[in-house]
């Protein structure tokens, strides 16, 4: 701890010097101008071409823009490009430039000056996600969508720069959720000049053109930003963003600890209220305690993020105990019937104290417009039928069901309470709890006949959902990881990503959603709510379904 408060209590004192603009309520540069706030899983990048997680995207949020961004409501907004057409037949996208937006001032360009951003940049960053050599953990948002020569590599033509501030996009195929897809981070704009000085140590000495720029990064400590003054966005009275002077970041790993200091007011934001201090702030019925209740701001929004149990339908990678299972699992009525032997409402009243709504409908959460417990329903508690489904497959007292349950220390309460749930219907479930990585790749290369997961959107589309179950998507290549596949539901799926008329299209994703239900090679335990606190004098700051943090137009009383 004294190394990271030392780096900060440096920086607060020199807050007052920064230049910037005053946001309402602020009369003079101090403290109530920087933003603090704490990342608890380890940040690994800087640099979007690597923006694979939580900690890396909320960085990166402060730092750089794309062409188009979701607004807080989660609708499509114009970013770096003021305007943009699709083709009638969906494979031409053209982007024409704000003008005059300009990076970071930086040593990487002439005289320290950030020049501006021109459409040769955005083709330039596009590329670099495609490189092998960069090895970017972002490449599947253009791969296979924009034109590719015969041996798969990314046509010449793919990205064109038609002038420095008209860009195209050819696609190969019409892939209606594509401008969704240029929201991710992946998508954000790096000048070449900076990639070329730093090479990998970019990750370290990011340039980009968002609300702040990078001053220090002591990794695991402290990470600090201040304000960029060019930076081209005004709120709506004309007023230069951002409103703060700086972003100070602090990496304390233990939650408590993290709880505890936002508890003192040494943090402005907490995102997440985990089983430690979810009863110290929160009745079992959702709402906030009356101790509590006053001292901070509660926010409480749909999460675009499905907690579910996933099921191994490809047996070439099971062995042993886990093959024997996974024969066990293929039989649809043994899928079912786990669903079936669950009580969901009282999983998330009890074991989350109502944040998240139970999976009682389909795999799309409730944030997106398909989801529909009328059109799609689910699985509710039904140990009758369960039963009946497992005497059916023939399991039963006398050849009892086994099974073991692969989850990660995080999921172990809400895993030991489902094990209580599937003995009420005789299925024997043993819980093994992995670490996190060895978790993933047991999921990720099929060596888990039944796993606990979540699927956190990557853009709020139900594509990005259903994805999951496209049967070229197999992992460990994609998302695919119960090997699900279906003739059916592939027709669906291509159909569903050309179609452009909005209501046809939520027609078909909730068809898909169906067969999701009905096959079950998965089980969604709950939708899940995002909860976040901040302090009572922080202004302007917004909670979304994406949980993004949107920093920009944030201020202090």
């Amino acid at each position: 701890m004294r190394r990271f408060w030392g780096p900060w209590a440096v920086f607060l004192a020199g807050a007052e010097a920064l230049a910037g603009c005053q946001g309402p309520g602020a009369s003079a540069p101090d403290e109530r101008r920087v933003f603090r706030y704490n990342q608890p899983e380890a940040l690994t990048s800087l640099d979007p071409a690597f923006a694979r997680n939580q900690a890396n995207r909320w960085a990166d949020e402060q730092l750089y823009n794309g062409l188009v961004a979701l607004d807080s409501t989660l609708q499509l907004a114009p970013a770096l490009a003021r305007r943009y057409t699709v083709s009638p037949d969906g494979r031409l996208y053209t982007f024409v430039l704000r003008p005059g937006v300009r990076f970071h001032d930086s040593e990487v360009f002439p005289g320290g000056k950030g020049r501006v951003v021109t459409a040769h940049d955005f083709v330039y960053s596009f590329k670099r996600i495609l490189d092998p050599a960069t090895a970017s953990t972002g490449g599947w948002i253009f791969r296979g969508k924009v034109l590719e020569k015969p041996d798969g590599a990314p046509s010449d033509t793919c990205f064109v720069a038609v002038n420095d501030s008209t860009l195209r996009v050819h696609l190969k195929a019409p892939f209606i959720p594509f401008l969704g897809i240029l929201t991710m981070h992946y998508a954000y704009v790096v000048p070449h000049e900076a990639v070329a000085k730093y090479g990998k140590d970019f990750r370290e000495h990011p340039v980009g053109t968002g609300p702040f720029q990078f001053r220090l990064w002591d990794e695991g400590n402290v990470l600090l930003y201040q304000k960029n003054p060019h930076y081209w966005r005004r709120d709506a009275r004309g007023r230069q963003l951002p409103y703060l002077d700086a972003v100070a970041i602090s990496f304390i790993a233990d939650r408590k600890t993290e709880f505890l200091t936002f508890m003192q007011g040494k943090l402005d934001f907490l995102s997440g209220i985990r089983e430690g201090s979810r009863d110290l702030v929160m009745n079992r019925d959702g709402t906030v305690r009356a101790d509590f209740r006053g001292k901070f701001t509660v926010q409480k929004v749909p999460y675009l993020n499905t907690e579910y149990l996933g099921i191994q339908l490809d047996s070439t990678h099971l062995t042993g105990e886990q093959a024997v299972q996974g024969r066990a699992l293929r039989d649809v009525r043994v899928r079912q019937a786990l669903s079936w032997a669950l009580n969901k409402p009282e999983m998330t009243a009890y074991m989350l104290n109502h944040v998240g709504q139970p999976g009682t409908s389909g795999f799309v959460p409730a944030a997106l417009p398909s989801f529909s417990q009328a059109l799609v329903p689910g699985y509710d508690y039904q140990p009758a039928k369960a039963r009946a489904l497992l005497r059916a497959a023939g399991w039963g007292p006398r050849r009892p069901l086994r099974l073991r349950l692969s989850t990660v220390a995080e999921r172990k309460e809400i895993g030991e309470y489902l094990q209580k749930q599937w003995a009420n219907v005789g299925i024997q479930v043993q819980v093994d709890i992995n670490q996190s990585a060895a978790q993933q790749e047991l999921v990720d290369n099929g060596r888990a006949a039944f796993f606990a997961k979540s699927w956190l959107g990557d853009y709020p589309d139900a594509e990005n959902y259903l994805a999951l179950f496209y049967s070229p998507n197999f992992s460990p290549a994609g998302p695919d990881k119960t090997h699900f596949k279906s003739a059916a539901y592939d027709r669906l799926y291509d159909q569903a990503i050309r179609t452009q008329d909005a209501a046809q299209r939520t027609a078909l994703y909730q068809q898909m959603d169906r067969l999701v239900v009905a096959e079950a090679p998965v089980i969604s335990l709950y939708y899940d709510e995002l909860i976040r606190l901040s302090q009572n004098n922080v202004r302007g700051l917004k909670a979304n379904p994406m949980n993004q943090l949107l920093l920009e137009s944030v201020w202090k009383k």
